[in-house]
């Protein structure tokens, strides 16, 4: 009877369990996962740095394949006598400056190649600092990073060199020495490594030079894209570069997989998450100078592709594609990565067979992550209350006129409740920090919140705005530069980009909010490209976005591209399409402008523009 009793009282409990919190023992065990990966990386941390990490791999494993790039296979330990070779061949450099020395900045303006890795390794094995480059750089952006890092030197592939070469007088004056990847000669003021190290040692340098003296100290720098200005240099620390050692463990891949990295190494998702978290598992990496939708599939069969390491772009990439033989005669189980609308997460799995999708958020210079460990479309990770004990964070109300959190009579912000969109921000303590950027303290103050709950506190800013379900999943809604305010509503971008995309004539969506003489607020207008052999239907257009959208979040206007150009973060350049705005005398794509007298999107001409500018059009 009593045993009776406790098995009634037991399947009740996990009814209840079930009912309540069904998601409860995936948050467990993800937290356990997290623990022991956290517990695996730090193990014997103290002191120690990715170069000693690598190079015990290496040691144990030097026969293991580490990256295949082209025609090339390098193992790990090709890979760290390459990196030795650096590193020796720069500590008894005898030129402008003299040796390199621990704690110095050297800047990287390399591309997808093993020479980036060779160099990024090399340089943390002597205790410098690397500084990633992105490789659009050119004079005045250049020249900025070069400052803003206090970069002492600058390593440079050779197809990239042109870049560099008109500064190279302001970059003597500045005493910032130039080594070029590739062979010589070279102009004055530069070097060939290539050179340098043919007549280096593959020995091993001295430990104690890589060894940091506080694990919060900078390790490397990672340029932030700046979309809307000029890049900053966040801070990576020791410590988050070692933690992202356990970044494929975590979402569940192994030494036995193959990694396909084609995203930028400059930037956090191709370099920490890429190629270090590849070392922290011992696996394969497949490194490629860019990415490739029409190559992608023939990679993954002629490589063994297992993992894709992707931006939510690069799918949408492979979805516009059109249908081929063999598209599901692949090996991939696992794609991990960011930024994947619903939409072509639904259509991604229908195309290409039963791929495991694990969805993530976080910044470069951010000290909050999601993981979307139960694959939930749409959303970027949970928020359990499990999760917030080991990573906290809050979702608060935002007004996008003042551009700054809602504060109250006491002037504390105000939580959102489920379901409400709100600016997420996450405290600043010892366990969570935020090292900010190099440069002027009040660069890295711009992102702090303080007083938030407390006199006191202080709470990163991570200028995106998101909203947590009563089931406790987050999803990304905008960024607040993004968004816009129309017929005094708040539009999200994402939100009317996903309405647009639905129809199956648009390859491509961007939405933004541009000014019209004598209208408050911004008139959205959606920048869009047709589908190959697609032409624009402005009746049906018309009725898709009524039926989809309320009225104030209807696109005013329509611009019609060839293409949507990107950032070389595959960030859609809507600060610019912003800034260029909806008249037709000035731009040189076809306009068109939501028409209600005629329940459709009419072309926008030179007249009908001079009717909206004089109110006599009323949008």
């Amino acid at each position: 009877m009593y045993l009776a009793g406790a098995a009634v009282a037991a399947a009740a409990l996990l009814w209840l369990q079930r009912l309540l919190w069904p998601h409860l023992w995936a948050d467990a065990r993800f937290l356990l996962r997290a623990l022991r990966c956290r517990r695996r990386v730090l193990r014997g941390a103290a002191g120690s740095s990715l170069a000693q990490r690598f190079a015990g791999l290496a040691r144990a494993a030097p026969e293991r394949l580490f990256l295949r790039f082209e025609g090339q296979r390098v193992s790990y330990g090709q890979a760290a006598r390459a990196s030795r070779r650096v590193a020796n061949a720069l500590r008894a450099w005898r030129g402008p400056g003299g040796p390199l020395r621990p704690g110095q900045t050297v800047a990287l303006l390399v591309g997808n190649e093993p020479g980036f890795v060779w160099g990024w390794l090399g340089l943390a094995m002597l205790g410098a600092v690397p500084a990633f480059l992105g490789t659009a750089l050119r004079r005045g952006a250049l020249l900025h990073c070069l400052r803003g890092c206090g970069a002492r030197a600058l390593l440079v592939a050779r197809d990239l060199y042109e870049a560099v070469e008109p500064l190279l007088p302001t970059l003597q004056e500045l005493g910032i020495v130039v080594w070029v990847l590739g062979p010589g000669p070279c102009p004055p003021g530069a070097t060939s490594l290539q050179e340098l190290m043919e007549e280096a040692s593959d020995e091993p340098v001295p430990s104690d030079l890589s060894t940091p003296k506080d694990m919060m100290d900078t390790c490397l720098y990672i340029f932030t894209s700046g979309t809307t200005g000029l890049p900053k240099a966040a801070r990576i620390s020791h410590l988050k570069c070692i933690m992202c050692l356990g970044f494929y463990r975590l979402v569940g891949a192994s030494s036995e997989d193959v990694i396909y990295v084609a995203l930028p190494l400059y930037h956090m998702s191709g370099s920490l998450l890429g190629i270090v978290g590849c070392i922290g598992i011992g696996a394969t990496c497949v490194l490629k100078r860019r990415f490739s939708a029409s190559q992608f599939w023939g990679d993954c069969q002629h490589y063994g592709v297992t993992v894709f390491q992707y931006i939510g772009e690069l799918c949408r990439y492979l979805v516009n594609q059109p249908k081929g033989e063999g598209q599901q005669e692949h090996g991939l189980r696992l794609a991990v990565g960011s930024g994947l609308r619903p939409d072509v997460w639904r259509e991604f799995l229908r195309r290409f067979g039963n791929v495991r999708i694990v969805e993530t958020y976080g910044m470069t210079e951010g000290n909050v992550t999601f993981f979307n460990y139960t694959s939930t479309l749409g959303a970027v990770g949970r928020g359990s209350f499990l999760y917030r004990l080991f990573c906290p964070f809050e979702l608060v109300r935002y007004d996008l006129l003042q551009g700054a959190p809602v504060r109250d009579a006491a002037g504390w912000c105000q939580r959102v409740g489920p379901g409400e969109t709100g600016l997420l921000i996450a405290p600043v303590t010892p366990q969570n920090p935020f090292l900010g950027y190099a440069g002027g303290r009040e660069l890295s103050e711009h992102k702090l919140l303080r007083g938030v709950f407390a006199e006191g506190d202080a709470y990163f800013n991570t200028g995106d705005l998101m909203a947590q379900d009563a089931a406790g999943f987050v999803y990304f809604r905008d960024r607040t530069g993004d968004t816009y305010r129309w017929k005094g509503e708040n539009v999200a971008t994402t939100e009317v980009a996903e309405a647009l995309a639905a129809l199956d004539s648009l390859q491509e969506v961007s939405v933004y909010g541009v000014a019209v003489p004598g209208y408050e607020g911004r008139a959205g207008m959606a920048a869009i490209v047709l589908r190959p052999g697609c032409e624009l239907d402005g009746a049906q257009l018309y009725s898709h976005v009524v039926e989809f959208l309320p009225p104030y979040a209807r696109p005013r206007f329509l611009r019609v591209q060839d293409h949507l150009e990107m950032t070389q973060t595959f960030k859609q350049h809507k600060v610019r399409l912003a800034s260029e705005g909806c008249d037709p005398t000035r731009l040189p794509d076809p306009l068109y402008l939501l028409d209600d007298a005629s329940e459709a999107y009419v072309p926008l001409t030179p007249r009908l523009w001079e009717g909206v500018v004089s109110g006599a059009v009323r949008i």
